[in-house]
């Protein structure tokens, strides 16, 4: 086993894993995302990707699901499944309402974690880590992968904000080690508790390209029509920029803004008030399967107009269909984009507007970034080292 360590300034670590033999095949619990498999959320696609790859390597791995339905509404419920690509499936008791969903389910996955036979419980996001210690107490290796710092997002209240910073805190007191996705965030542990964690960032797999057949016939789109926001449609997202920035922007190319509430219909309700008058503008819903993939494969621009993020996989996925992206300034997404991609100014109006015009009327620039993202992003980011480097760490 090589173990390569590189130093980016004095406070940012970064472990890459060069060779690794695995010394015995592990039993792995997973707990925190909603359900798998999903698209509920960044967290579902992470579990999937992890849990896939380690079975396939010869590893035990049980995921804890929620019971309850789809996040985005009882239509987009499957049928539950006991085993998904050789991964052990457990559903587990859940309250199915806005803010006791989590909790509860995390409460079961963690009490059920602490009695099976796994030898690593791997936590993800911070609201289920406060349930961290049940299965620690029981003598488990811990792991705590946090995805962004959740207590900062706009559509939890004062008590889930306090509960997902108790979580927060019992990942730091409790967890064996602690992954973090970017350097901020790495920085944020460090600073406020004198914590160390590793950074291992999210991989991505290299797409199939698709025709635009269904998006033609579902919502008139072809390719290169439209500039393309796929995500959940939550506050930070800065879907509010977005839509105010695109309806002064001069083109004939449609806004399309895909996903689907999360615990956010108000704010859907809001955003749907503020484009009504603009017929370019289209509201998808939730996607998923082949939709998606012709989405991601057609767009002249995708855009991520966020305030906050952890690591967005949907600007990596976009990258990996040859999009070309505009994103805002936050260092979640300067740091996957580097010079790949246009940046504008976090939460400004006008900086977007005239980044959105400029990319619209000169469809060389758009063609630079498309020709570049592919490569750059798939080589960079790659769900067979992440996953080593997590076995690594397991062990």
């Amino acid at each position: 086993m090589y173990l390569l360590m590189f130093l980016h300034g004095p406070k940012f670590i970064e472990y890459k894993v060069i060779g690794m033999e695995k010394s015995e095949n592990l039993k792995i619990s997973m707990l925190g995302h909603k359900r798998i498999p999903s698209r509920e959320g960044g967290v579902e696609i992470v579990v999937e990707q992890l849990a896939s790859r380690m079975v396939n390597l010869g590893d035990s791995v049980i995921c804890y699901n929620r019971k309850g339905h789809h996040v985005s509404g009882k239509e987009f419920d499957t049928n539950k499944l006991t085993e998904y690509e050789g991964i052990r499936l457990k559903s587990v008791p859940t309250f199915d309402f806005k803010g006791l969903a989590a909790m509860s389910s995390s409460f079961f996955a963690a009490l059920a974690a602490a009695f099976d036979k796994s030898d690593v419980v791997h936590f993800h996001a911070e609201g289920p880590c406060a349930m961290i210690w049940i299965p620690k107490l029981f003598g488990k290796r811990c792991i705590a992968t946090i995805h962004g710092l959740d207590h900062q997002r706009a559509k939890w209240g004062n008590f889930a904000r306090k509960y997902i910073m108790f979580g927060e805190r019992m990942a730091v007191k409790y967890a064996d080690e602690i992954i973090v996705l970017s350097k901020g965030v790495q920085d944020y542990f460090r600073d406020t508790y004198g914590r160390e964690t590793r950074f291992i960032p999210n991989g991505v797999n290299r797409p199939t390209i698709r025709k635009p057949d269904l998006i033609k016939e579902k919502f008139g789109l072809e390719k290169d029509s439209y500039v393309l926001f796929l995500g959940r449609i939550v506050p930070e997202k800065g879907l509010k920029y977005l839509i105010e920035a695109f309806k002064e922007v001069d083109t004939d190319k449609k806004l399309v803004i895909a996903g689907g509430s999360s615990d956010t219909d108000e704010f859907m309700s809001e955003l749907k008030e503020m484009a009504n008058g603009d017929d370019r503008i289209i509201f998808t819903g939730f996607v998923q399967g082949q939709l998606l993939e012709e989405l991601y494969s057609n767009a002249y621009i995708y855009t991520l107009p966020s305030d906050l993020e952890g690591m967005p996989l949907s600007l990596l996925e976009a990258m990996s269909y040859g999009n070309c992206c505009l994103v805002s300034d936050i260092a979640e997404c300067t740091e996957v984009v580097e010079d790949k991609a246009v940046v504008f100014k976090k939460s400004n109006i006008d900086d977007l507007k005239e980044k959105l015009q400029m990319i619209c009327d000169n469809s060389s620039i758009a063609q630079k970034y498309k020709d570049e993202a592919t490569n750059y992003i798939c080589s960079k980011y790659n769900w067979d080292d992440v996953t080593n480097e997590i076995l690594l760490l397991y062990q």
